[in-house]
């Protein structure tokens, strides 16, 4: 049994995600967790919202409430979403805890204790019409290097460019939209993560199983240009974690609070401090999974995010653990793989919350049940590179799998059973050659299975998973019980006795996948306690339901989407351009 450490990028709590924002973090830790908890390892899956920043102070205004008030009530509505989307989280935090305070302040502490932290003079936007200094994200304007016209004051999100706000052309405030800026001086903290290159290029010169897609985006901050930028921890904000070096003031730095991006990823670990504050355990529960010295050197640590977040957990979160770690009292427990993520588009276009343009994490629960998005999504994770959203594909996905091989391979076997032997197991005849032959692929496509979700190759594990039911299928079609029954009622009883212990089978291996139809097929043959109970012997495993076992027929597991619907949600989510 191994102990594995998942934590999922921190959704921002500027609003509710939408789907892209799911497949890009969330979903795939969660799946990834379910599977990994399945095999008999020790699962820790964290995650928490990332409250601080200029976005949030900007979307609390717009609600006309505290930036308190308005994080707070928004953590319950993204809890509250997670949850219905069977996100099975250990912990679902904020970055606002007093845990993540403490250790904030505590790593800034250590990082200027080992001469990573420097005090520097530098040059600030000052709006005169709002009569203060504009951290980057108040401000945006055109990005010098793609043209992207909404570009942000730290980094454009269209070619994912880090910027300094005096980077940008036709600079304006977001607060108020004015233009008439000013540069001023001011006093910031920056981290000497330039001070840390040769160490984070040989830390990632050793990750050789990371994905591609991962150690190109570190590669390209480490060396293009100047190589890696020292970065700027502090902001002139109002909402945030208090700039303190330990538990003591730091000097020049009233009324600073830490840059968001400095103490987000640490709520991973605040955020694990917190799991176990809940649970009434001390602090050797979270530190042995986060302290090398404390029992976290067998944790394999897993994190995923989209791209965008890559660069921050390759290099800036590595550079604060390592250097914390400058005199050895303090060995933290660095990521061992990260899983990155392209983007997930609309319709060929970009989800827009200001132009209603795509889906969002409440409106699709309106619409279907999580297993719906769950299969979709994860089946098409933009993994190697963008993949596209459209009504015509969703519909399909789940009307081809979910409906057709799967609901229907249950409701056939289910009811047949019923109006032929009863709600049990039926008794009688031998397994025979079809048997055989349908467990040796199923046996050879769980092995595939198995070796993808170990790769983490999401989209291939859905294809496997995908042909382990129509495996299934093809087998009751060629055995055809409802025509044997008339001449050899044994051959259709050991038929839909296979079938049975296929559903239960189809049941474990889907879960991380579509965990509520898992519970609905596991609940209808009364073995709700065999959700992860992963199979060893496939052989056994068609064997586990013995005759005379009782059942019940499950409800529809899936409802088509007819092309009227399909239609209608085309237009509802098209956008105000569509």
């Amino acid at each position: 049994m191994a102990r594995i450490l998942v934590t999922s990028a921190l959704p921002y709590i500027n609003g509710i995600k939408h789907l892209g924002n799911l497949i890009g973090s969330m979903l795939p830790a969660d799946a990834y967790a379910r599977y990994c908890r399945a095999r008999g390892h020790e699962v820790l899956l964290i995650c928490a919202t990332d409250e601080h920043g200029t976005p949030a102070e900007l979307a609390a205004a717009k609600a006309g409430q505290p930036v308190a008030d308005y994080c707070a009530e928004m953590w319950a509505v993204q809890k509250r979403l997670g949850e219905g989307f069977r996100l099975s989280f250990d912990f679902f935090g904020r970055s606002s805890s007093a845990r993540n305070h403490q250790l904030t302040q505590h790593l800034a502490g250590r990082l200027a204790e080992a001469g990573l932290i420097e005090e520097r003079a530098e040059k600030q936007v000052y709006s005169q019409a709002d009569g203060r200094f504009l951290p980057d994200r108040y401000i945006e304007g055109t990005c010098p290097e793609c043209g992207y016209a909404r570009a942000r004051g730290d980094q454009c999100e269209n070619c994912t460019k880090q910027l300094d706000p005096t980077d940008l052309i036709e600079p304006r405030s977001v607060i108020s939209g004015s233009t008439d800026l000013e540069v001023r001086e001011t006093r910031h903290l920056y981290l000497k993560q330039s001070a840390m290159r040769e160490r984070l290029n040989a830390w990632i010169d050793a990750q050789a199983d990371w994905p591609l897609l991962t150690t190109s985006i570190a590669r390209k901050w480490l060396n293009e240009g100047d190589g890696l930028r020292d970065r700027g921890i502090t902001r002139d904000l109002d909402w945030g974690i208090p700039v303190r070096r330990g538990s003591e003031d730091w000097p020049g730095m009233a009324g600073k609070v830490f840059y968001v991006w400095f103490d987000a990823p640490i709520e991973y670990i605040a955020a694990t401090a917190e799991w176990a504050d809940a649970q009434g355990l001390g602090d050797e529960a979270w530190q042995r999974w986060w302290r090398e010295d404390l029992g976290a050197h067998d944790v394999r640590y897993v994190q995923f995010m989209a791209k965008d977040n890559v660069p921050f957990h390759t290099l800036s979160f590595p550079v604060t653990l390592m250097g914390a770690n400058f005199d050895g009292a303090e060995p933290w427990k660095l990521v061992d793989y990260i899983k990155g993520f392209n983007w997930l588009t609309y319709e060929g276009g970009k989800f827009s919350t200001s132009q209603g343009r795509g889906v969002f994490m409440d409106q699709a629960l309106d619409i279907l049940p999580s297993d719906y998005w769950r299969w979709w999504l994860l089946a098409n994770a933009p993994e190697g590179s963008d993949s596209d959203f459209t009504w015509a594909a969703f519909q399909g996905g789940v009307n081809k799998d979910l409906a057709d091989v799967l609901g229907n391979f249950v409701s056939r076997v289910t009811k047949f059973c019923r109006a032929k032997f009863g709600e049990a197991v039926p008794e009688g005849g031998e397994y025979g050659e079809a048997e055989a032959a349908v467990t040796a692929e199923i046996a050879r496509r769980t092995k595939a299975y198995e070796d993808h979700w170990e790769a983490m190759e999401i989209r291939k594990a859905a294809a496997e998973l995908r042909a382990i039911w129509a495996a299934g299928n093809e087998y009751l079609q060629a055995a055809a019980p409802w025509v044997t029954i008339k001449q050899d009622p044994g051959r259709a009883a050991a038929s839909i006795r296979m079938g049975l212990n296929l559903i239960r089978l189809y049941a474990i291996l889907s879960r991380p996948f579509v965990p509520d139809a898992s519970d609905a097929m596991l609940a209808a043959l009364g073995v709700e306690g065999d959700a992860e109970a992963w199979p060893g012997d496939i052989g056994e495993a068609l064997s586990a339901l013995p005759a005379g076992h009782g059942f019940t027929v499950p409800s529809n597991l899936f409802a088509k989407i007819s092309d009227d619907a399909r239609e209608e949600m085309e237009a509802r989510f098209a956008g105000e351009n569509g």
